[in-house]
């Protein structure tokens, strides 16, 4: 994501009978620090975190970043007690409508939608920080559930559950009452519950099953890939329809195993490579197609000790944003 906005847009009216933005005061004066205009700047990383979790896509999360920019560049800094609940609220606000349109053109999306993939290469531990300012719950499994909630219950959850945002500021932000909004949460987390990952929390187990899977598929080792992958495994992959994949999930460990042979002899070539790189957050691969053009992603969720399920995601328009990076070291 971009680190300046660059859009025009004239600040939107506020809607009938909407409640202030949180951290807004009604009141005369001007708090300390209220006013700065580089507040957006001090929180952009956090934004840009729930803007993302919220939509599962960095195209989109950046269009919320460059409207919110423009709405705080516009807005009356003076009535602004607190910037940093001010923009959540305007950036939830963003979100929320964004999901309502990018509903509709999911429903249309040729093959499964999956969220565009974020790499990094360091293992070390993030710093306490790092995770307030990212959330912690960032992996491509769970963004692929949040796809089955309502727009209003994935705002609570992500904003309650991933970056411990209060109730009272959610309520402002959605509309809602404080009890509606934490009854939206609580159905939110059953729903990702029963959402049928199977994961395990213990990030060595994950990366020994990632380091299995990429052997025995480098081996062409159909026995070795069986007993890494859980017998019901799902494999899910995104195209978009601009690059072949499969247009439904495949179930087995059998046609997966079969299938990832079949794409290994297609995608490993004398220019391309499979490296190992954390994806968002967890152990993963990455198909360089070429050096420095990545053609695929792949995330995983473990559950002892073998593969339960497997995202891939193959489609160039939710890849563009990782090209030019260089390959990432062995995980």
């Amino acid at each position: 994501m971009s680190d300046e906005p660059s859009a025009n847009a004239a600040q939107p009216a506020s809607r009938p009978g909407a409640r202030p933005a949180a951290g807004v005061s009604g009141g005369a004066g001007t708090p300390a620090g209220a006013a700065d205009p580089d507040a957006f700047e001090v929180h952009r990383r956090y934004l840009g975190s729930v803007a993302y979790r919220m939509l599962g896509s960095f195209t989109d999360a950046e269009d919320v970043l460059q409207e919110a920019w423009l709405r705080w560049r516009a807005a009356d800094r003076t009535a602004v007690a607190d910037p940093r609940a001010y923009l959540t609220t305007v950036v939830t606000r963003l979100c929320y409508d964004q999901l309502g349109s990018a509903r509709a053109r999911r429903e249309s999306y040729f093959g499964e939608w999956l969220p565009e993939p974020s790499l990094s290469y360091q293992d070390a531990p993030a710093s306490p920080a790092d995770l307030a300012e990212r959330g912690e719950s960032v992996s491509l499994a769970l963004l692929a559930v949040l796809e089955q909630l309502t727009p209003a219950e994935r705002a609570a959850f992500v904003l309650h559950d991933v970056f411990a945002v209060g109730f009272d500021e959610i309520a402002a932000s959605l509309d809602r009452s404080p009890d509606a909004t934490r009854q939206l949460a609580s159905r939110a987390r059953r729903r990702v519950k029963d959402g049928g990952r199977r994961a395990t929390a213990d990030p060595a187990e994950h990366r020994q099953a990632v380091e299995a899977f990429a052997a025995a598929s480098a081996r062409g080792d159909i026995e070795g890939l069986l007993a890494v992958l859980d017998p019901d495994i799902v494999w899910h992959s995104d195209g978009g329809g601009v690059v072949s994949a499969g247009a439904r999930p495949v179930l087995g460990a059998v046609k997966v195993s079969r299938l990832v042979l079949g794409l290994v002899s297609k995608w490993v070539t004398a220019e391309a490579a499979v490296e190992f790189a954390l994806v968002n957050g967890e152990p993963g691969l990455v198909w360089y197609a070429r050096p420095g053009v990545v053609g695929g992603v792949m995330a995983f969720a473990v559950a002892d000790g073998r593969i339960t399920e497997a995202f891939a995601v193959v489609n160039p328009e939710k890849l563009a944003h990782l090209d030019g990076l260089t390959t990432p070291p062995g995980v």
